[in-house]
């Protein structure tokens, strides 16, 4: 299981990576694609299919033994991007020696200091011509080597670096790209590199969305190789244990969904993201279809119960005074029920005991986790889509350290424990 988990997560080094694989894997699992620009059709018990938007989010639907309007619908969701950086348009800059570096803009709340002097490589999408102006093609890209780096200041020239330094987004961020061999590269190496690696004509690319990505792959370490380190384990790793519960599942009478999002880094706030209006939108059609009637959708959503999965703060044995002093959890410990009265996670006392007892009834330890109160917290996607789709429902996610570094650390079994929790959820049995 672990190493299925690696291996996706090498193969999705930013969020249109990550959508490919999980459709790839759905449809070898015998879920059909759909276009939610034609009709649905008749829904039966046991249909399997799924749809994707921006080729940045997706989300996945088997309908159960019951009627969704008697039964309900059990949702886990998680999102695919993680912080980054972006490349910019005329993003070459070339300086002394012929040396080339790339104007990027930060996207999310990355830990800046942590993509220094490691090898970086590149990943997106690039858009070239169509038959149709108003349909380009899409075209994915991950160079499969160590291409960039992002180099520090040496400490000769900056003694105070151990001291803390603050960092300029457009000054101290920007990637090398490599040295210019002749007069022809001038400008165009990072042109000439997409060509060469899609096998395209420069003059066909219309457009790109390409981000940086750590070129180091995910492995196991510890004495017992019982911690995972990885780029992007928030929120990858919950998106594949949802993909693995919902193919390793039962039929069941209540219908599953699998909802992967974009932008959550980023507030969630477009077509593709937990705020857009799509999720909702394809629920009520696929109740519409089953029934014929608009009203099934919303007895549906009053039984449903969704799981907004979003990885958790693992105490850190190096700072503990950042916690609070009785709700922090551990690696290993199981999954992470996250609570806040300001309301920036969806759980309540309600939710929270429904969650818990699943895990319970699966073999699996939980833990609770509440911000120490003098630390602010961050928010998920949960309250967001409740926000939309007034959906019961609770936030927990597996406990890792260094969220938002260029690698983040979790823990081998609460990965287990997690694939086997959401598919006691998603069996209808809980």
């Amino acid at each position: 299981m672990i190493q299925r988990l690696l291996k996706f997560l090498d193969a999705s080094p930013v969020n249109f990576f990550a959508v490919k694989n999980l459709s790839e894997e759905l449809l070898k699992a015998g879920f059909r694609r759909l276009n939610p620009q034609e009709p649905i059709g008749k829904v039966q018990a046991g249909d399997k299919f799924f749809v994707t938007k921006n080729d940045s989010s997706i989300y996945a639907f088997q309908i159960g033994s019951k009627p969704l309007a008697d039964a309900g619908f059990r949702m886990i969701c998680a999102h695919c991007d993680s912080p980054t950086f972006r490349v910019k348009p005329n993003a070459e800059i070339g300086c002394e020696g012929g040396i080339v570096k790339l104007n990027t803009e930060v996207y999310g709340g990355p830990i800046m200091s942590t993509w220094f002097d490691r090898p970086l490589t590149l990943a997106g999408r690039v858009i070239v011509k169509g038959e149709d102006v108003m349909n380009p093609r899409t075209l994915l890209l991950h160079v499969k080597r160590p291409l960039l780096q992002i180099s520090n200041l040496a400490i000769h020239f900056n003694r105070e670096v151990n001291d803390g330094v603050k960092l300029s987004k457009q000054k101290d961020m920007l990637p090398i790209l490599g040295i210019i061999n002749n007069e022809l590269e001038q400008g165009n190496l990072l042109m000439n590199l997409i060509c060469e690696e899609l096998a395209i004509q420069r003059e066909d690319i219309l457009d790109f969305d390409l981000y940086l990505a750590d070129a180091m792959p995910a492995c196991t370490f510890g004495v017992h190789n019982e911690l995972i380190s990885s780029g992007r384990l928030d929120d990858l790793s919950m998106c594949y244990a949802g993909l693995e519960a919902l193919l390793g599942s039962p039929e069941a009478d209540v219908t599953k969904v699998l909802a992967i999002f974009d932008n959550e880094e980023t507030g969630s706030q477009t077509k593709q993201g937990a705020g857009s209006p799509f999720l909702g939108s394809m629920l009520k059609r696929i109740a519409w279809a089953q029934s014929g009637t608009e009203e099934a959708f919303y007895q549906a959503v009053e039984r449903a119960f969704m799981v907004s999965a979003d990885n958790a703060h693992a105490w850190h044995p190096n700072y503990s005074e950042k916690y609070d002093p009785t709700n922090h959890p551990v690696l290993g410990g199981g999954p992470v029920i996250k609570f806040n009265a300001a309301q920036k996670y969806a759980s309540d006392a309600v939710s929270a005991a429904v969650f818990a007892e699943i895990c319970r009834k699966a073999g699996v330890p939980s833990q609770r986790f509440v911000n120490h109160s003098d630390v602010a917290g961050g928010s998920t996607l949960g309250n967001i889509l409740a926000s939309s789709i007034p959906l019961r429902g609770v936030d927990m996610g597996n406990a890792i350290l260094a969220m938002h570094s260029c690698r983040e650390t979790g823990s081998v079994a609460d990965h287990t424990y997690c694939v086997k929790a959401f598919t006691q959820f998603f069996s209808g049995m809980a």
